[in-house]
């Protein structure tokens, strides 16, 4: 089922597609699959509560965010992004390092074929146990399909592999996205990383009551315009989705950008993990000596747990060539098991091409130059970079041209040439 409205869904029209989409099935007991917090402006939240309303009366509905290797969600965030309709208690915390099983595994001849032999190695599939648990007679992995640095587009199997998925897949996929080369893969589809989660979806998932209810959206300030949802397990339906998203998300520049300033919303970006959508989704516009500004008034950590926050803060985002010498030191099997932090260092880095300002409100200056970006405070920065006073796109501050992005989650930002 495919609905696409240009100036949003009625909220009537997305309660009777979410009604249908249940239409005929007799259901004890559903697990819904949505995004955390980080998600915020991907309309999930509602969904979820949507479906919750629908079916809390007649059956057991549990909730799994698709945390991947992120933080669990607080009481304060699931409110935020539930409702007050939807009970803390349904929360089923997934853990990427314990709660996971093998079901398969992707040949390496396979991986060295997408990945046009630069990835030569088998990669396990894993996911969370509660997905085989057969007295579910009904999955739902919502999300929302939007540009993304590993995978190309969002959502879809990468919801169950990564959100859902263990450290086995996790840091291969990631991995795999970063040898092949991001500006090769963001706001595209076929990339090296989706044909694994499509093979792994293929031929591993097929027994599963998998059901997936995607949504592309855009957003001015809080207010969340969902434009397309798609339901059903086909990848055309994914298919529609990409094509909506790379309609709505990307933005195309005519010229590269000699200054970028992104604002983290507070809410959703707490650690360089997540708030270097700042760098990932505008590196394709900013041009060779230009700089990027990061007003980042929650980041106070590097990684999402304390192992990814160490490894980071060990060994800094130092570029693409030093971080792959890095991983092949004999000293660095620290590293070289955490292959999703060596990816994650990789996409961090502008390699030298561009400036990185990382005003972080939470961070010392010692921490933020220590993990190889510049440093400036955040209260200085955002008194001259004020995000109340600019808008979305080019300003003019103390006579200087900036390029202002509100949040870096929904886009992507790419020059033509």
């Amino acid at each position: 089922m495919i609905y696409e409205y240009e100036n949003g869904i009625p909220a009537e029209v997305l309660k009777e597609a979410l009604a249908k989409s249940l239409e005929g099935l007799n259901l004890k007991k559903v697990l819904i699959l949505p995004p955390d917090f980080t998600r915020m402006y991907s309309g999930a939240g509602k969904i979820t509560a949507i479906y919750y309303e629908l079916l809390k009366d007649t059956c057991q509905v549990d909730i799994m965010p698709a945390l991947g290797t992120h933080v669990p969600m607080t009481k304060e965030e699931w409110v935020a992004f539930f409702g007050e309709g939807v009970p803390f208690d349904r929360m089923i915390v997934h853990n990427w390092r314990n709660d996971v099983v093998k079901i398969g595994e992707v040949p390496a001849s396979f991986v060295s074929e997408v990945s046009e032999g630069l990835v030569n190695n088998s990669i396990d599939v894993e996911v969370n146990k509660r997905l085989l648990d057969p007295s579910y007679d009904l999955i739902l992995s919502v999300g929302q399909v939007v540009p993304h640095e590993v995978v190309g587009m969002a959502n879809y199997g990468k919801n169950i592999f990564v959100g859902c998925g263990g450290s086995s897949m996790i840091n291969s996929s990631h991995m795999l996205g970063a040898f092949y080369g991001m500006e090769r893969i963001m706001g595209k589809d076929f990339s090296p990383v989706r044909r694994v989660f499509d093979y792994a979806q293929e031929n591993f998932l097929a027994n599963i009551p998998l059901v997936y209810v995607l949504t592309t959206t855009t957003n001015k300030g809080d207010e969340v315009t969902i434009h397309g949802l798609y339901i059903g397990k086909e990848r055309s339906n994914f298919e529609a989705a990409v094509k909506k998203s790379q309609e709505i998300n990307l933005t195309h520049m005519n010229k590269r950008l000699d200054k970028v300033v992104v604002y983290l919303d507070p809410r959703e970006f707490k650690s360089t993990w997540l708030g270097n959508k700042a760098i990932y989704r505008t590196r394709m516009a900013i041009a060779d000596g230009g700089e990027l500004i990061v007003l980042a008034p929650a980041i106070g950590h590097f990684g999402e747990d304390e192992e990814n926050d160490r490894l980071i803060r060990k060994y800094g985002y130092v570029g693409r060539e030093n971080v792959l010498k890095l991983v092949d030191a004999p000293e660095n099997e620290d590293l070289r098991q955490n292959l999703s932090v060596a990816a994650h260092l990789i996409h961090g880095s502008s390699d030298g091409r561009f400036k990185i300002t990382y005003c972080a409100g939470k961070l010392t200056e010692e921490e933020v130059r220590g993990a190889a970006f510049n440093y400036a405070p955040y209260e200085e920065m955002a008194a001259k970079y004020d995000p109340a006073k600019l808008v979305d796109g080019f300003n003019t501050v103390d006579g200087e041209e900036i390029f202002y992005i509100s949040n870096p989650a929904l886009g992507l930002w790419v020059c033509d040439d």
